[in-house]
């Protein structure tokens, strides 16, 4: 083969294998941003979270930058962000929460099911516990319609249910609190979040002994 054909041949191969490299890589870099959130989550003391996911965010967010247009990244960065703002306090807490919800919209956009319900999951659990206007965002109409987005997706999902049980309980609305408490007991953790999920199982179960 002529050398300017073997060339050609061989650009119009390595274009045809970049965006599946590229997508393996972000991918991969998803997974180890979930693996590291797990262990910081579940593993970590109280005291050591915040540096620990102020770094796994900044990580995030740039790889957000990297891939615009993947919704998986920015969900990811939605979470950690979201987890980051519950470590911290005042202005920077609520900046921390607006970048999540930034993010977690901006993935929904992309990819209505949110990840298997991940970002709406997040989003609601934001909606609820931000404060309202004219100070923030928190908003319970929002917040449970999120919730409901979830649960479409995902019903028996461990989190949604969790989570969406706890917004009842602060709305009043213990029966149907109790419901879903039961629902996050009896629900089945995912095998790439087992370990968040059942720390969130035994939150649930807290949760039930109080309603």
């Amino acid at each position: 083969m002529p050398r300017r054909q073997f060339l050609a041949a061989a650009l119009g191969a390595g274009l045809l294998l970049a965006p599946f490299s590229g997508a393996l890589a972000w991918e991969n870099e998803v997974e180890a941003l979930k693996q590291r959130w797990e262990r910081i989550n579940t593993q970590q003391a109280e005291g050591q979270r915040r540096s620990a996911l102020k770094s796994l965010a900044s990580e995030a967010e740039q790889l957000t930058e990297a891939n615009a247009g993947e919704a998986q990244p920015l969900i990811w960065y939605g979470i950690i962000e979201a987890s980051y703002a519950r470590e911290r306090s005042g202005l920077g807490a609520l900046g921390s929460a607006r970048s999540a919800r930034d993010a977690l919209e901006r993935a929904i956009e992309l990819d209505p099911q949110g990840g298997n319900g991940s970002a709406y999951v997040t989003l609601g659990a934001l909606y609820d516990r931000a404060p309202g206007r004219p100070i923030g965002f928190g908003n319970s109409e929002t917040a449970e319609r999120m919730f409901q987005r979830a649960l479409e997706i995902r019903p028996e999902g461990i989190d949604v249910n969790y989570y969406y049980a706890a917004f009842l309980e602060d709305e009043g609305r213990r029966d149907e609190a109790r419901e879903h408490a039961q629902r996050a007991v009896d629900g089945t953790a995912r095998k790439d979040r087992q370990a968040s999920d059942e720390a969130l199982r035994e939150e649930a179960r807290a949760l039930l002994s109080r309603l």
